[in-house]
């Protein structure tokens, strides 16, 4: 009698620790580059432009393809494709770590971006399915903690490696977990596979051409001109690609992302919130862990450590954010946490300068990270709450997507409105750069804390929940009538 509920504890804590294993590495990747970008310009070569690809392949193929790599495990099965993206994951960073050049990193870091968009969604579905319902919240938190242990230790992470060893070794740190990962999970993970799963070929190639094309003029245009063929191309036939993609979305209701949930207030209003927040902070992280290096003179050890109260901010405050966010609602409280953020930006954009101290810098760290802390939990239990339960895989996995959009965006355009107005040459021509896009990016996360304000309450959010159960009951129950009528 107790032998199977121990073989079934046994597999819920072999999947936890794969599942979190896998979630840490493709979570840690998103930032462990940043403070290594010196060091990487310094071996490599390279302009900004080629600085912004190392970040951004990653986080733009990740971002489109995460929705997409969800439906190929549903359909040939959770745990070959979760194996599969495993494993292009752990080959990528091998290929990063012995790139002879800075092209060659680029498109590892793109490939890299495959396999986390194949691996990450499908690490939440199995390790779902192996967990009891009774123990589910609990697993859950945990893998969420670990990943966000993972976003708060990518700079020092970062910094670490390539002071001590170098910045190769922020790539080969995936490679012996990923081959011990990689038995673990055909041995101790089951198979699963979801009935009459379609993948949406057609919405993926729109939306990745549009964004591709998006990126790469934003990228490239101070450097071969806004009206150079390219660049003007990619601005006119990305955004037409982008609304091929939401009519495909409103004429097929089986579309990898369904426009008839962006008609509820709650759910189109934090995923435009969620784009906006990540453009701004992570154009801002982009500049300013460059900044820590080449201004403020610190080691990329020591800039990593600096940026720890923006960065691990939220591993102290997000619990007392989900606490509060149950009593008042989750709308005020990140609402609030937007718009610390907008402040914290703008504390930066006010204090850096050529020889600032680090305790200049403090405050805008300080409340920058609390405000990314009261943005994130309530942010998550408010996509979810405003959709029926039977698609709230599918929302979680918009708003991770638009995340990584919003993030991929903020380095092309800060990256951007920094090459325009300044450059490498020197301490102050940097400073020169990173003002002006610290201030817009207070700006976009300042319209980002706007936009949460315009969402409905809790009581009208209760209101129309209240009006989806009733007509769902009432489609069920006209349902049963017309079958028991036949």
């Amino acid at each position: 009698m107790n032998q199977p509920a121990a073989r079934g504890g046994t597999n819920a804590t072999w999947a936890l620790v794969i599942t979190g294993a896998a979630g840490f590495m493709a979570a840690l990747d998103n930032l462990v580059v940043t403070t290594a970008l010196p060091s990487i310009r310094e071996d490599l070569g390279g302009k900004l432009a080629d600085l912004e690809w190392t970040v951004n392949a990653y986080t733009l193929t990740f971002a489109v393809l995460l929705m997409f790599g969800a439906a190929l495990g549903d359909r040939f099965g959770r745990r070959r494709l979760f194996v599969g993206g495993l494993s292009v994951f752990t080959a990528a960073s091998a290929a990063a770590a012995l790139a002879p050049g800075i092209n060659t990193l680029i498109a590892a870091r793109a490939v890299q971006g495959v396999g986390a968009a194949i691996m990450m969604p499908l690490a939440l579905t199995l390790l779902t399915a192996a967990v009891p319902a009774a123990r589910r919240g609990a697993a859950l938190g945990i893998f969420s903690a670990v990943t966000g242990i993972a976003v708060a230790a990518g700079p020092l992470v970062g910094g670490s490696l390539t002071e001590h060893i170098s910045w190769e070794w922020i790539f080969w740190l995936n490679v012996p977990i990923g081959l011990l990962l990689l038995p673990l999970a055909r041995t101790r993970l089951k198979e699963s596979y979801a009935p009459n799963a379609r993948i949406d070929v057609p919405g993926t190639l729109l939306i990745s051409g549009g964004l591709f094309g998006i990126v790469y003029a934003l990228v490239n245009a101070n450097a071969e001109g806004w009206t150079s063929p390219l660049v003007l191309g990619g601005l006119i036939v990305g955004p037409l690609l982008i609304a091929g993609f939401v009519r495909h979305g409103i004429r097929r209701p089986d579309s990898m992302l369904p426009m008839r949930l962006f008609k509820d207030r709650t759910f189109a209003g934090i995923n435009a919130a969620s784009l906006l927040m990540f453009l701004g902070m992570f154009g801002s992280i982009f500049l300013l862990s460059q900044f820590m290096q080449g201004v403020a003179g610190y080691s990329p050890t020591e800039a990593g450590l600096r940026m720890l109260p923006w960065t691990a901010m939220p591993l102290l405050v997000a619990p007392f954010a989900g606490i509060l966010s149950d009593r008042i609602g989750g709308r005020p409280v990140v609402t609030a946490g937007l718009a610390l953020q907008a402040v914290g930006l703008a504390l930066f954009a006010m204090a850096v300068e050529p020889g600032v101290s680090y305790t200049a810098l403090l405050p805008a760290l300080i409340v920058s990270g609390i405000g990314m802390a009261l943005y994130f939990a309530p942010a998550t239990s408010l996509v979810m709450s405003s959709v029926r339960p039977a698609e709230q895989g599918i929302a979680s996995g918009a708003n991770s997507a638009l995340r990584e959009v919003g993030g991929a965006l903020g380095v092309a355009i800060l990256g951007a409105v920094f090459s325009a107005r300044g450059g490498y040459e020197s301490p102050q021509v940097f400073v020169d750069g990173t003002v002006p896009a610290l201030w817009i990016g207070s700006a976009v996360v300042g319209l980002a804390a706007l936009t949460a304000l315009a969402m409905p309450g809790r009581r009208a959010r209760g209101r129309t929940t209240t009006v989806r159960k009733s007509a769902a009951r009432d489609t069920a129950a006209e349902e049963k009538r017309e079958t028991v009528a036949v």
